[in-house]
């Protein structure tokens, strides 16, 4: 593990916050951040932050403040091909992977990490949107989580059911014929918050965390990210079916999601909440996409709601 950059006039987090490089098994290189939680609450455990596509540890620093109020550290990441991990196309502003599955080689070596550095356990799973697909896979393959939690986790793709089969088609060619790395059609290269006005935005209801959001890629324009690529699509639309076939985990679970959301598929996530046995689903009237980053209301809602779900279940390794 190598000293990393941490943007902390953009993070907003805890004090004491720090970053590393990591090396996945397949030799990308990608990075983490730590923030401790707050000195003064009694420690809880260690939150594995799992963010979504196009994101980069500095955007979850408030989230990491909310979590350091509650006692819990908070570990995130860089998946590769997005924030200052390694790229894996010509043009950076474009989202792509190999493969879906590879993200759990970041998975691995983010585990890796929170071992090395000893991070006090027991360890959480918190997923956004694409995280949440990389999470669900994780906790199936016995990530060592004592508990889960996901805010619009992304187990499907809203699209037109016009659109569906063209997506298929078109990204399952893309990724054979070698154009699998070029734009998703209808997809932008610059970065959504910079793309896309306040106002009937589809990730969050209040101003101050889009502006957060805003200051973000305009200062560090490293981390920004576009569209994804037809090859990233195919990958994930292969995989979101596959993980719908196969039978809940044994991590307790809960999930977030906005009565507005507008990006992943509502019914995807009522069907496996559905089959989680246990498992809870929390609506948020009003909600868009990023409940994590909505108005101090709904955050304050959501970080209560989590810390309350993993303190319930505090595993084995806390006895």
């Amino acid at each position: 593990m190598e000293d990393a950059p941490l943007f902390h006039d953009a993070a907003d987090g805890p004090d004491g916050g720090r970053a590393w490089w990591l090396r996945a098994a397949d030799g990308l290189r990608i990075r983490v951040g730590h923030w401790p939680r707050d000195g003064r609450q009694a420690g809880r455990g260690t939150v594995f932050l799992f963010p979504g596509r196009t994101e980069y540890v500095e955007k979850y620093g408030r989230a990491a403040a909310d979590l350091a109020q509650r006692g819990f550290d908070t570990l995130t990441i860089d998946w590769r091909g997005q924030g200052l991990a390694d790229r894996m196309v010509t043009d950076r502003r474009t989202g792509h992977v190999g493969r879906f599955t590879d993200y759990q080689q970041d998975v691995a070596a983010m585990v890796r990490a929170a071992e090395a550095l000893d991070l006090p356990r027991p360890w959480y799973l918190l997923a956004h949107s694409m995280g949440g697909c990389i999470g669900l896979r994780a906790v199936m393959e016995g990530m060592p989580v004592a508990a889960c939690a996901f805010t619009g986790p992304m187990w499907g793709i809203q699209m037109a059911t016009a659109t569906r089969p063209a997506a298929w088609v078109m990204s399952w060619a893309a990724a054979r014929l070698g154009f699998g790395h070029q734009l998703a059609p209808g997809t932008k290269s610059e970065t959504y918050v910079l793309a896309e006005p306040f106002d009937d935005n589809a990730l969050t209801r209040d101003r101050d965390m889009y502006a957060y959001m805003q200051r973000q890629m305009t200062t560090y324009p490293d981390l920004a990210l576009g569209g994804p690529s037809l090859r990233w699509l195919n990958e994930a639309l292969v995989e979101m079916a596959h993980l719908a076939r196969q039978p809940a985990p044994p991590p307790p679970c809960q999930t977030w999601l906005g009565t507005h959301e507008r990006i992943v598929c509502p019914d995807r996530i009522t069907a496996r909440m559905g089959s989680w046995p246990g498992a809870r689903l929390h609506m948020i009237q009003g909600g868009e996409h990023e409940v994590m980053m909505d108005t101090p209301q709904t955050r304050a809602e959501v970080f209560d709601g989590v810390a309350a779900h993993f303190a319930a279940h505090p595993g084995p390794a806390a006895a």
